[in-house]
């Protein structure tokens, strides 16, 4: 775990917030007598603290962009597959804990697990640490997202751009 926590940037208080941000359920169901819970309820929360620290620091970084254009860039750093490869990239995977059946059919390398997982790890540093270090943390990846244009098939985005061009047509 302490090298994982380099990779992290980050040192824990509670270092059992990093093993159940790690703990996918298949581990927690197989394992329920050491009383480790799965990290899905940190995933729940990881989801809404990135969502947060994304949209703070698209909305001051990008003062020029209406609000259709920073929910794009939002969904596109957010997406499970921005966020794999941003687990990829600290080897989360690596580090997850797991049940038999989940080792044996590659969960370590399972995009939407390694996405939770990140997720999971973001609300770890948070309930650890507050939203300073889960911001640092995040700061380290929204960069690329920065930088990129976002090409980004949001139905339910452009569905409320057309709504908002064409209000009369919708009420009817």
């Amino acid at each position: 775990m302490k090298q994982l926590e380099k990779k992290l940037g980050y040192k824990f208080k509670d270092p059992m917030l990093l093993k159940n941000a790690l703990t996918h359920s298949s581990y927690a169901n197989e394992n329920r007598a050491e009383g480790i819970p799965s990290n899905e309820r940190l995933e729940f929360l990881g989801d809404s603290v990135l969502g947060f620290i994304s949209a703070e620091h698209f909305f001051h970084h990008f003062k020029h962009l209406p609000e259709g254009e920073l929910t794009k860039r939002r969904a596109y750093f957010v997406c499970e597959k921005s966020l794999s490869e941003f687990a990829r990239t600290l080897g989360i995977g690596d580090y997850l804990l797991f049940g038999k059946g989940e080792v044996l059919t590659g969960g370590k390398d399972r995009p939407s697990i390694l996405a939770d997982a990140f997720e999971a790890v973001l609300a770890a540093i948070y309930l650890d640490g507050g939203i300073e270090p889960a911001k640092k943390f995040v700061f380290r990846f929204i960069d690329k997202a920065d930088e990129e244009k976002p090409v980004v098939t949001d139905y339910k985005t452009t569905l409320q751009e057309i709504v908002q061009r064409n209000p009369e047509e919708a009420v009817e």
